[in-house]
């Protein structure tokens, strides 16, 4: 790991001001970086991924670690704020479960113990290559993903190139379906960004990078509104390890369904498969109006990868999803799949 200086600000503004002045350059990977529970960015510095000159601990600041508003209002969500506080939160479990769900799918009860709601949406990718510490790939600066026609059996199937990442976060597909915004402070002010417009395709931005926060900036709150969507939403995630692992393949889905059994409305988003939480609105347009029989299930999970451009190695990830997004949709409204 390289030698870097530890700071502990007190409040949001002289955080950013550290981050912002440690004159590094726009180098996502040299740059000062905060530090909440610090599961990914210590393993990332101790693989030298990152190497920060200046690491600036974020848990010395009060008020970021709350959960407030009801049923009505929806949620207002800490950046700080443990996996484990949202998962045994009482008003997520009774009007969110899918988000209770999500928090409970990740890791262990130890690191959600310590893993954050902020540090759990900006976690850098999975990908071996890009986490071995001799490997220069095109996420590193290199030429080339090597994922793509090397080992790439946990990479995208959908919108990859030029680099083959899946996003890692499980709270994210699920807060994207439930229309979340985050807020973010910087040393040029405060913004807020809907969460589905945070994260950044590799072929659409810095490839460097994963998500648009600039390297003085960080997430200070998540924003979920209340709605009828919300309370009757749900997570499943595939594991290869049950005991604790990154999704091979997963699906948040909230479903209105009207008095007469057919779709008011609906949000299907699927995590492990793209280099973003994935969104498909044709899913979502074509349920409108259906009732949820078993054929229109399986259409909906015909449709959901019907964009998917597998590797060589993962094609796998094509009925995985399907089925999991039939399984969740039929969860969600409460049918049978």
């Amino acid at each position: 790991m390289k030698t870097f200086e530890w700071t502990n600000p007190e409040s949001v503004r002289e955080a950013v001001q550290m981050l912002g002045s440690a004159g590094a350059s726009g180098d996502i990977d040299e740059a000062a970086r905060p530090i909440a529970g610090g599961q990914d960015l210590l393993t990332t510095m101790k693989d030298y991924t990152t190497r920060p000159s200046r690491v600036v601990n974020l848990k010395s600041i009060r008020g970021l670690d709350r959960i407030t508003g009801d049923a009505r209002k929806g949620l207002t969500i800490g950046a700080l704020v443990t996996l484990t506080q949202l998962e045994e939160h009482p008003l997520v479990h009774a009007s969110f479960p899918g988000l209770a769900e999500a928090a409970h799918s990740i890791a262990t009860p130890q690191i959600r113990n310590l893993g954050t709601v902020g540090g759990n949406l900006c976690q850098r990718p999975r990908c071996w290559y890009f986490r071995l510490e001799d490997v220069v790939c095109i996420k590193k600066g290199g030429s080339e993903c090597y994922a793509a026609t090397g080992e790439n059996k946990y990479n995208a199937i959908i919108a990859g190139g030029p680099s083959y990442i899946v996003h890692p976060s499980d709270l994210a597909p699920m807060l994207v379906a439930l229309g979340a915004r985050v807020s973010v402070t910087g040393t040029e002010g405060k913004r807020v960004i809907p969460l589905e417009k945070f994260f950044i395709l590799p072929s659409e931005g810095n490839i460097r990078r994963e998500n648009v926060l600039k390297n003085d900036e960080i997430i200070t709150e998540i924003q979920v509104p209340a709605s009828p969507l919300a309370a009757h939403s749900t997570y499943l995630k595939f594991k290869e390890r049950e005991s604790l692992d990154f999704a091979l393949s997963s699906v948040a889905a909230a479903v209105e369904v009207q008095p007469n059994k057919t779709v008011k409305d609906a949000r299907i988003v699927l995590g492990g498969v793209a280099p973003i939480p994935w969104r498909v609105p044709a899913v979502e347009k074509f349920l409108i109006g259906k009732t949820l029989s078993a054929e229109v299930l399986a259409e909906a999970g015909r449709l959901a990868v019907a964009d998917a451009k597998p590797l060589e190695k993962n094609a796998y990830k094509v009925p995985l999803t399907q089925t999991l997004v039939r399984r969740a949709l039929a969860k969600a409204a409460g049918v049978q799949a």
